[in-house]
Order: structure tokens, then sequence, then C-alpha cells
């Protein structure tokens, strides 16, 4: 498994500094009430009724200002008058109450406590301190703390439920019905839509947490609790700040040794860098991209719907092992089968040919008209022969280039759908390979008897092929991104990277090549010239025609500038050519003063690629691939990728660009030397990963040339914290 660098975490929370206790949270045996009104429908009334009414059986003290009785329980009018080691305090009160009342809790020896006053970091820089505040003082009590600004949690295990506003009860999970999904959300909207739209398809639930603003308690937490909690079997989270990325990742690394799925859905995929990029790479990966891809090769899978986060979910539930092969299609309607191929093309998935073995077992059943072949239109036959649906699919799963299969069906009588289903059950029953029962016709509701057969047998039905195919590409994709990373990485540079010396600032071209070179990444013939005569000794060394590039850290865009002039091909036209870079570059920056002018050889012809790495503040080093030149401007045809993948994995990347026709011979031209270009972007992962002052590293264009004569290294831009 590759290992990531999570420098700089900018966070909020004080997540890491001791390790929370949040089973009193969840599930507590003394609770206070603090707030307490005796106004019919106060807040502290509904919350106590959602308690009492979820069967929570142990001691509930309440706190009120003006003391009394509600429902005949004795009101205290101080939090001081508590026992002490109560193990959760509600805080029903104002944002103005709230750190008097914490301190109060700690001194009590309250173990945990939840807030859910606005009014803190969502206000501007005073509630921001408040909030700080508030987490360094339940820090010091050791006290756990959720909120503020939370809306409160479900507990589906122990019926214990923590809302502000009147629950119809939810339903308790039944142990027997397997393990169940855990929702942890910044937002409460969110996180009640996840729940209540997996609850309505009878998957079950554990737990449902909203964490506000994390003033301490956070994401990071509530997974590395659900990671051992025995009742849940997979994890799906919604967020808008991950606060800590090292937090983040060793919970989600946690889950998945666990042998549990965490679904990761977070808003913000049209932010950008805030600072203007120097290059390419800064341009064109931003920090919801860092995000993504850092998450995702840690092992969590990514959703960018609403519906993917909840479908994926179920999925994952259901069929923990991710797959890596190509996709089997079952229907009865040939238009279906059309419909997906297109739809999967976008989604990076394929349906592979059926294997021999396979089209000759399904050829002892399929009448002539009907070719054994993927995907398998049964058509009308389906009616007559619905024994056809489980022979079709059980071939589709028994082939190991098929790593998931979608049976998609019209919805025909109640009758029907029942047979049809009973024969799909029967197909699936024990295969590990995610299966999707596609029941068409959405908006006409499916029989009752037909949805207590399904959740009998745990059977996973949706009413979209496309939302299903988005699913399986889902797990798909990270099955896949998994499978890549258990390859060997044989690169080892540490030595030559170590040995390095790295002068602060953006570093000019010259300078940045001379760091290439002891890296043994290809650069072109030749040198720094501060004089003509030096430029003329230098070309008639490497041979003409030649290149020259004026020499600056300041001069990052030397073209524009008219910095760089190409094909020179002698010493007259060198001496032309020398004057005249110098006056266009003293016309573009009278200001500067050039280190000199880089000579060197003409390059050969070939196929011109960026490769770049950018480090995010928060998520550590990003490798980016993909065309270089103009092109990359113009297509941002690009693939993100973390360091210290494996040579294979790299070229599993390359190879998913959408130009990677260009990469294995396109209209004559030889396939180019992929394992070269991998060998580069490989080591300058390593270079990232081992040295933390480098920021920004542009190697563009890296010219690759036909298989087995390797690459050059054009032009580098390196810049050193």
């Amino acid at each position: 498994m590759s290992t990531f660098n999570h420098e700089g975490d900018a966070s909020s929370s004080i997540e890491s500094q001791f390790n929370k206790d949040i089973r009193p949270i969840l599930n507590p045996k003394t609770v206070a009430i603090v707030g307490m009104s005796s106004k019919p429908g106060s807040a502290g009334k509904v919350v106590l009724n959602n308690l009492l009414a979820g069967g929570f059986s142990g001691e509930v003290y309440l706190v009120g200002r003006s003391g009394g009785q509600i429902d005949g329980r004795q009101v205290l009018t101080d939090i001081t008058q508590l026992p002490e080691g109560i193990e959760l305090v509600i805080l029903m009160l104002p944002s103005s109450a709230v750190l008097d009342a914490i301190k109060a809790c700690v001194s009590r020896g309250v173990r945990s406590a939840v807030c859910f006053a606005s009014g803190f970091a969502e206000m501007g820089q005073e509630g921001r301190h408040l909030q700080l505040e508030m987490a360094d003082i339940a820090n010091s009590g050791n006290m756990s703390l959720l909120g503020p600004n939370t809306v409160g949690y479900f507990n589906y295990v122990n019926g214990f439920y923590v809302m502000m506003v009147e629950l119809e009860l939810p339903t308790r999970l039944d142990p027997d019905n397997g393990p169940a999904v855990a929702v942890v959300a910044q937002s409460g909207g969110i996180g009640a839509h996840i729940a209540a739209s997996l609850k309505a398809r009878g998957v079950p639930l554990s737990y449902m947490v909203t964490t506000g603003n994390e003033a301490q308690t956070g994401l990071s937490d509530m997974i590395r609790y659900y990671a051992t909690d025995e009742y849940t079997g997979a994890i799906v989270v919604y967020a808008e700040q991950i606060r800590s990325a090292s937090e983040f990742i060793d919970a989600v690394k946690e889950a998945r040794r666990h042998g549990k799925g965490v679904v990761l859905l977070h808003s913000g995929r049209s932010e950008r860098s805030q600072e203007a990029a120097k290059s390419h790479t800064g341009a064109l990966s931003g920090n919801h991209a860092a995000m993504q891809l850092i998450t995702e090769y840690s092992g969590v899978t990514i959703a960018n719907s609403l519906e993917e986060a909840i479908d994926t979910t179920q999925l994952l539930l259901r069929y923990p092992i991710a797959p890596d092969g190509g996709l089997g299609l079952v229907t009865a309607s040939g238009a279906i089968c059309g419909l997906a191929q297109d739809y999967i093309e976008q989604l990076n998935l394929e349906m592979p040919p059926l294997s021999a073995e396979q089209v000759k077992a399904l050829t002892a059943h399929l009448p002539e008209f009907l070719p054994p072949r993927n995907p398998l239109d049964l058509g009308t036959l389906s009616s007559y022969q619905p024994d056809l649906i489980e022979k079709g699919v059980k071939s589709l799963l028994a082939d190991p280039s098929i790593g998931s299969v979608l049976v998609s069906m019209p919805l025909p009588t109640k009758e029907a759908s029942l047979v049809w289903l009973g024969y799909y059950l029967e197909a699936i029953k024990g295969s590990n390979k995610p299966a999707i029962y596609v029941m068409q016709n959405e908006d006409v509701p499916l029989s009752p008897e037909f949805i207590e057969e399904a959740r009998k047998h745990r059977a996973i039905i949706m009413r979209s092929p496309e939302r299903a195919m988005r699913a399986l590409a889902n797990v798909t994709r990270f099955g896949r991104q998994q499978a890549l990373q258990q390859q060997q990485n044989t690169l080892d540079k540490k030595e030559a990277i170590a040995s390095l010396t790295l002068n602060k600032g953006t570093q000019p071209e010259w300078v940045g090549k001379k760091i290439l070179e002891q890296l043994s990444i290809p650069t072109p013939t030749g040198s720094l010239a501060t004089t003509l005569d030096e430029a003329i000794h230098i070309a008639n060394e490497i041979g003409y025609p030649v290149v020259i590039k004026a020499q600056s850290a300041d001069l990052t865009h030397k073209s524009d500038a008219g910095g760089v002039l190409l094909n020179i091909k002698d010493e007259g036209s060198l001496r032309v050519a020398w004057s005249k870079l110098y006056d266009n570059v003293n016309k573009a920056r009278p200001d500067l003063t050039l280190d000199g002018v880089l000579v060197e050889k003409m390059g050969q012809k070939g196929l011109e690629l960026l490769v770049g790495a950018s480090r995010d503040p928060q998520w550590g080093p990003i490798l980016m691939v993909g065309l270089g030149g103009v092109w990359v401007e113009v297509l941002g045809d690009v693939q993100l990728m973390p360091p210290q993948l494996p040579k294979e994995a790299i070229i599993a990347k390359l190879n998913s660009l959408k130009s990677k026709k260009l990469l294995n011979g396109f209209r004559g031209e030889p396939a180019v030397d992929l394992e070269a270009v991998a060998d580069v972007v490989a080591t300058v992962g390593q270079l990232m990963s081992e040295r933390p002052e480098i920021t920004e590293i542009d190697i563009n264009p890296l010219v690759a040339f036909a298989k087995g004569k390797g690459v050059v290294a054009q032009d580098v831009l390196m810049v050193i914290d």
C-alpha cells in the first residue's frame, strides 16, 4: 500500500490531542439535560421526550434556572449540583452561556457533552476564538464534545435519539439482519436525507451523527469509532471541510483494516487554489482534487452526488470486496444493451466479451437466435423461460473478466416479477461479486411481496439502470486502484535525492535541469553561457542546430518575453540570435538581470507531455501527467496521482488519458516509451515525498520518443520553499 505525506493540516479542530471516547455520546448510562424549561414544546422537553420514547432506561438529570419539577422530575438550578461523572450532558443553551457550562461540566468530571447552539465559528473570527476556547476547556478535562451547531444524532442500535425536534420514533436495528450502515455528516439535512433514503430501501442503519462545527469531535473520530463497532459494516460520510487530512486518512485506514468500506461525498468540486498558480500543475489541481485523490488512494470510495453516495454505500455494505473486472449485463431489451454501452464509456467501465467456456455453457441453453454474449439480451424469451435469467447471471458471474453484474428488466405482473426475482436470487447465491437487480418502469410502485422478498435476501434493487451503473463503476474504480497499489514499487533513489543541494525560491531552468540530471532524468545536451564566446564554444562542442533560452528565476514564461529562440543553424546565426534574445528580454523586462543563456542541442521530434507535481498544504504532494506544450492549456487532459505509485499503476493512469491513442501509436506514429515516462513520474513522486521543501515541479514538455528510445525533459520549473 502506498504511503502519503500530510503536511500542514489546515485544521481548526484539536482532534489529535487525546483519544476521545465516543461511547458516552452515543450510548451513555447517565444523562443530564441543561437548559430545561417547563414551557410546553420547549427544546429541552422535546429532547427529553425523544430520549424516553426511544426507551432510554438510565438516570436522567434536569438542570434549569427556574428549578421546580418537570413531569415529576426534579429540576436542579446549577450544573454544580449534578453528581460527578455524568456520562453525557446535553446543552440546550444559547451560545453566550455555553462556555461557562462547559467549564462547569469539566469541574464535575462529565465524560461527554453535546452542544446544539449556533453562533460560533460560522459567525466569524470572534465566534471562532470562542469555539477554540470551548475545545481547549473540553480537552483539559478529557471530555468529548460534539458540536456546536449540531442538530443531533441517532443511535439505532440502542434506541438512543438526541434531537431538538419531535421524532417519529425510528426503528431500532435488528442485529439478526446483518451489518448496518453508519452515517456521519457535517450537515444535518444531508445526514438525515442519506439515512432516510437508506432506511426506505430497507438498508439497516447503526448510527447517524451530525458533527456541526466540530470544535473538537469530528468526522475522523466518528469513523474511528465506527471502524471497530460490531454493528457497523459500511460508513458513509458527508463533508464540507476535512479539518485534518492525517487524522481522516488514519481513521479511514482503520475502517479498511476492519473490512469496512468508506464512502465520501464532499462538496466543493468547483473550488480552485486561492493563490494564482505559477505553473500548469498548480493551475490544474485544486484543493478538492487533491482531497479526492489522496482519500481515494487511502481507501475511500468517492461519490459525486447524493444518489451515488446512497447507492454506493448500499452496494459496499452488501459486497465489501470491491471488484476490478468489467461489467456483465443481462436484460430483456436490446435498447438497454445499446444505451448501457454508451453510458459505461463515460464511466471508464467496459463490458468484456464472454470467455469461450461461458459461451459454451450458455449455448447449451439458448436458442440459435439468441447469441451467448455480454451484454446478454434475453428479449421476450425471459417471459416464457424465466430460468434463463438464472443461467445467464450465473454464467456472467462465473466469467473471470467480469467483476460485477447488472440485471435490468421491465416491470411485469406481480406474479412474474416474483418469479424473475427468485431466479435472480438463486443465481447470485454464494457470489461475492457485486450484483444489482434493476426493475425498470421506475415510477410504478413495486408490490409489497416483491420488496419483502428482496429485503429478506439482502438483494440490491434499483429502478434506474444509469444509477446502478454509476454505483458499480464507483466500486470498480476503487477496486482497480486498490489492486494497482498492491504491486511492488521498486524505485529507490533515496540516496541521490538526499544528496541534492536545494536553494530556496523559484529555480531557473538551468538549475532545475542540473537537479534532474542528478536523478538520471535525461535533459538536452548543453550548458549555461554568460557570454557570446561561451555560447559559441558550447554550440561548437554539442553541434548545431541549437536552441538558446534566457535564464532567470524571475522569468518563468520565457517564450512570452521572446527569451527562447529555436533552430539556430550556425555560428553566424547564433551571433544574431544572441543579440535578438537580449533585446527581446530587455524590451519585455527592462528590470531583469539574466543569469545567462542556456545553449542546448535542438531536440528531436517526439510526443510532448507534461509531468508536474504540487504540494497541497493539507493533503501533501500531488502528481500530474498529461499532454504537454500548449496542449495542456487547450485540452486540460491530465491525470492526477499520489506519489510513490508503482510503475504499473502510473502506466495505467497514462492509459486513462483521453489522448491515450497518441501514446500507443496513431496514424503511423510509433507508440511512445511509456516505461521511460513512468520512470520520470515515479522519480518526481519520490523527490516530492523525500524533500518536503519542494513545493512545485513542472516538467513541460517532457518529450517522449518511440518505445525503447526514452524521454528528454526539455524545460523544467522548480519551486522550493
